[in-house]
């Protein structure tokens, strides 16, 4: 066999080198014998012997040079095949099927594979995909675990034309085999999270409420009030080894580690209620709320997240937490009322620095949300009495007016003592901004729903003056931003605003009417979300002329969305015995969204309902409003579903889907609250 065999490439042309060389010397011999017959005769001998010598290298030498590079070659193959199988990598071949055709000690040993025992990736490892198989020249990288060890899987297309090894006789007819790599990653996954449970997590602590409750306390009993409220708060931190530090009489900062925030997360922050059971006679419960930044690059940052976070947990209305991890932020908690604020101090300086920045501009441009209600249309409406006023140029953007504003908005158009441009578009409005223009945004704080969200990018002095908790989406570039959640409306905001920005504010019945309005629609004829100011609003109003009457007609309904408002009614279905999910008709109706939040304000006034959402679909979308009197937040509600609102007053849009579809969504956001405790 060794015989038999030919040879190419570099090693023939080197074997050939003898005999090239004899020929070289038969020529030098004939030259030698041209010049000197004698020299010739000499050289000669010498030529024959070499020639002999050639010709022996070539013809019988070559084959046991050959053969002993057949021995070394086979050698080389034990070796390498040695190597191969007493590799410490975990190796092996698998077909394009998936099925393991050979494998080394070391994977049999981590496998626990038995030779002849031939078993599939595809079982073996049931991360693996018949995607990750079909790989034909990029090596696929699996995450997978096998036992108690964790492994990175590596699979690597190789081909192949013959095969010398009988363990893959049965493939080779595919060609195609997949050499498979196991890392074992146990050991590093282990110390990487070890580094990220070691990590540090920022967290601050602001009790919602804290004058008030003491206030609600005798004197005497205060310092005791205080000291439990502390000495919960320290239990609680100390609980998970965490570390406690008081910044202010109502404020905390506090560091723990990564590695206990599950656990805090899935008790959903036990310390929010368990806070509220500290009682010595204090007529107010307690709240707290609490803002955690994590996982941030440095110890800086995660302050700077929980700083945010506890920023977004006030401006939604408190006793709750919110978890700001990287981009990602979750909610906790929010399930009580927040208590409202009889100090008119913030609205006095938050007057103040909105004149600063007016008496800077030359026009004032104010938004709402797009199909505005009576709210923010009343909200605009004062805003704009404020920037006349102060002398300022201001329109009112309008894209497209619903039902429920038209009635209003006819007192102010053709009407002598009103500009005929006190209403644009958001595409008119684009076109008159300029570096002196600022823009006022009015019962909205989220940019994706404003009714010109183009305007937001445009303008670069923009204020934002609204009751609705805050989302996780927010107007980023307000220089002033107004938000009080415990307001019944952002009309009781500008009305107490008004009374402050400046000095004789003559506010004339129209408009006075038209902030009355907002104020009643959003508090459901004052009994939602009322407090003394909002009343206290409401008698400023009335002493500037609004009428009850007057306000009273502007809100009757047609005979249509009558009707279709007790079809939703009539239709509702009752679920968990506590919701009412309701579908309103849209056709034929010029704004079904009104008559749906119409419609799940009634529901409401049946007993033992919680909470109620209305649907109805219009321009393509499926339109949410979802109404509650106090057991159920269901801002949070809609939030789950991409909307947001009030605690007692929210919405959501949903696309895509049919009625139906959005039925089963608003279902399966109750099931989750009642499981996760969110529905008291």
């Amino acid at each position: 066999m060794k015989e038999n065999i030919k040879v190419h490439g570099q090693l023939r042309g080197y074997l050939s080198w003898p005999l090239l060389l004899s020929l070289f010397m038969v020529c030098a011999n004939i030259a030698a014998g041209c010049v000197s017959h004698i020299g010739g005769l000499v050289m000669l001998p010498f030529t024959i012997g070499y020639l002999g010598v050639a010709m022996w290298i070539f013809f019988y030498s070559k084959k046991r040079i050959l053969g002993g590079l057949v021995d070394f070659s086979a050698e080389y193959a034990w070796i390498q095949k040695q190597l191969l199988t007493g590799l410490a990598l975990p190796y092996a071949l698998a077909d394009e099927d998936g099925r393991i055709v050979w494998a080394n000690d070391e994977f049999r040993a981590v496998t626990a594979l038995e030779k002849g025992n031939w078993k599939n990736l595809l079982t073996m490892f049931p991360e693996v995909t018949k995607d990750d198989l079909a790989t034909d020249e990029d090596p696929v990288k699996v995450h997978t675990v096998f036992g108690e060890r964790r492994f990175r899987m590596e699979l690597q297309p190789i081909y192949v034309s013959s095969s010398e090894q009988e363990e893959i006789q049965a493939v080779i007819s595919r060609q195609k085999l997949l050499a498979v790599y196991l890392f074992d990653e146990t050991e590093i996954l282990r110390c990487r999270q070890q580094i990220t449970d070691e990590k540090m997590v920022a967290g601050i602590i602001y009790l919602d409420n804290y004058d008030e409750a003491l206030e609600s306390v005798e004197e005497v009993r205060r310092s005791l009030l205080t000291a439990l409220i502390d000495r919960k708060i320290n239990k609680y931190i100390g609980a998970v080894d965490g570390i406690l530090k008081s910044i202010e009489k109502d404020k905390y900062f506090f560091a723990v580690k990564q590695k206990y925030m599950e656990q805090m997360q899935e008790e959903r922050f036990s310390i929010l209620e368990d806070v509220k059971t500290v009682n010595i006679g204090n007529e107010m419960a307690v709240t707290l709320s609490i803002g955690i930044g994590m996982n941030g690059d440095s110890y800086a940052q995660n302050y700077d997240s929980a700083r945010v976070a506890i920023d977004m947990a006030l401006g939604r209305g408190g006793d709750q937490a919110v978890v700001k991890d990287g981009s990602r932020i979750q909610y906790y908690g929010g399930k009580s009322q927040q208590q409202e604020k009889s100090t008119r101090v913030k609205a006095r300086v938050k007057a103040h620095a909105m004149r600063e920045l007016m008496e800077t501009k030359d026009r004032i441009l104010i938004m709402g949300h797009k199909l505005s209600d009576s709210d923010a249309f009343g909200s605009a409406i004062g805003i704009y009495r404020i920037a006349t006023a102060l002398n300022k140029k201001a329109h009112v953007i309008i894209n497209e007016v619903t039902t429920s504003v038209q009635p209003m908005m006819n007192r102010f158009l053709d009407n002598p003592d009103y500009p005929e441009d006190l209403f644009l578009t958001g595409a008119q409005a684009a076109e008159l901004v300029d570096a002196s223009t600022m823009l006022v945004v009015v019962d909205v704080n989220r940019p994706s729903i404003t009714d010109a969200p183009e305007l937001l990018k445009l303008v670069k002095t923009i204020v934002v003056m609204d009751h609705h908790r805050q989302s996780s989406e927010v107007i980023s570039n307000a220089v002033l931003s107004y938000v009080e959640p415990y307001a019944s409306s952002a009309c009781e905001m500008v009305a107490e605003v008004l009374q402050y920005i400046a000095d004789g504010i003559k506010i004339k019945s129209a408009e006075a009417d038209a902030m009355y309005a907002g104020i009643v629609i959003d508090t459901n004829n004052f009994t939602n979300q009322t407090g003394v100011r909002t009343f206290e609003a409401a008698a400023f109003l009335r002493r500037n002329g609004a009428d009850v009457t007057r306000v009273r007609k502007l809100f009757r309904d047609d005979m249509q969305d009558y009707k279709a408002r007790a079809a939703a009614i009539s239709s509702a279905e009752i679920y968990r015995e506590a919701f009412s999910i309701g579908v309103c008709p849209s056709e034929g109706l010029p704004s079904p969204t009104i008559v749906c939040a119409q419609a799940a304000n009634e529901l409401l006034e049946i007993k033992g309902i919680k909470a109620s959402v209305v649907m109805t679909e219009y321009h393509g979308l499926i339109y949410l409003s979802a109404r509650s009197i106090d057991e159920v937040n269901v801002q949070v509600m809609m939030e789950k579903l991409g909307g947001g609102g009030h605690r007692t007053i929210a919405g959501a849009q949903l696309s895509g889907i049919s009625m139906d579809e959005a039925k089963d969504r608003v279902k399966a956001v109750i099931d989750e609250m009642l499981q996760k405790g969110d529905i008291s």
